[in-house]
C-alpha cells in the first residue's frame, strides 16, 4: 500500500494502522500528489489512500496521473492500483471527480479504523466503495449523457453493451450472471474486456462512463 497525505501525524497514523494489520504492508508514504505518482511508480502498490488536498497536484489530478500510467511501472501485465480516496470534506464534487478519474471508493477521514482497514480490502478485492445508491445520485447530478452511438461503445460486442449497462444500474456480477443465463467467470471476462477496451481502471469509472453515453439514463429503474 501507498499512503498520501501531506499532514505527517495522520500520515504517520494511517500507516502504522496498516501495519498492524494482518496481510497489509506499507510499501510507501507521500507528503505531495507529485511524490505519490512517483512513488506509485517505484513501489507498485495494490491499493493507494489518497488525501484530496495535497500541496501541487491536488490527490485527484494524482489518481488521475497514476492510473493513466498503469501504475505499474514496466511491469507487463500487472494490474493498476485501486485508489481509496480520503478526506475532510464530505463534498459529492470530490466524490464524482475521484470516480471519474478512477478512484474504487471514498471515506472521510474521520472513519473508524477498523472500517477503514474493511474498506482497503473492499477496493483490493475490486469492488466500489459507495453505495449503489449513493454512486447513482452522483451521476445523475453531475453527468450529461452522450449518444449512445458514440464511436467509443463500438469497440463493445452486444453481451459487453448489455454487461456494462448492467454495471450501471448496480447489479453485482451474480446479478448480472443469473439476468444474463451466464455463469460469475463469463461475466467477469466480458467486464474485464470493456475495461480494457474503454481504458477503464475501476468500476464506479465504468457506471460514469455508461450514464455518459447514455446506456442507464437518470432515475432509471434497476
Amino acid at each position: 500500500m501507498l499512503v498520501v497525505d501531506d499532514q505527517v501525524l495522520i500520515r504517520a497514523g494511517l500507516a502504522a494502522l496498516i501495519r498492524a494489520a494482518p496481510g497489509l504492508t506499507v510499501a510507501g508514504e507521500a507528503e505531495t500528489g507529485e511524490d505519490a505518482v512517483r512513488l506509485a511508480a517505484a513501489h507498485r502498490p495494490d491499493v493507494i489512500l489518497m488525501d484530496v488536498r495535497l500541496p501541487g497536484i491536488s490527490g485527484i489530478a494524482a489518481t488521475e496521473r497514476i492510473l493513466a500510467a498503469g501504475g505499474n511501472g514496466d511491469s507487463e501485465g500487472a494490474a493498476p492500483p485501486k485508489v481509496l480516496i480520503l478526506t475532510t470534506f464530505d463534498l459529492d464534487e470530490y466524490v464524482y471527480e475521484g470516480i471519474r478519474a478512477g478512484a474504487s471508493g471514498f471515506l472521510l477521514k474521520d472513519t473508524p479504523p477498523e472500517r477503514l482497514l474493511t474498506a482497503i480490502r473492499t477496493v483490493a478485492a475490486g469492488d466500489i466503495l459507495l453505495s449503489p445508491a449513493a454512486l447513482r445520485r452522483l451521476l445523475e447530478t453531475f453527468t450529461t449523457p452522450r449518444s449512445s452511438a458514440a464511436p467509443e461503445l463500438a469497440a463493445l460486442t452486444r453481451r459487453e453493451t448489455e454487461v456494462l449497462a448492467l454495471v450501471a444500474r448496480a447489479h453485482t456480477n451474480r446479478e448480472i450472471a443469473e439476468t444474463l443465463s451466464l455463469s460469475e467467470a463469463t461475466v467477469k471476462t466480458h467486464l474485464n474486456r470493456v475495461m480494457a477496451k474503454l481504458s477503464l481502471t475501476s468500476r464506479a469509472q465504468a457506471v460514469a462512463v455508461a450514464y455518459d453515453y447514455g446506456l442507464v439514463t437518470p432515475r432509471s429503474p434497476r
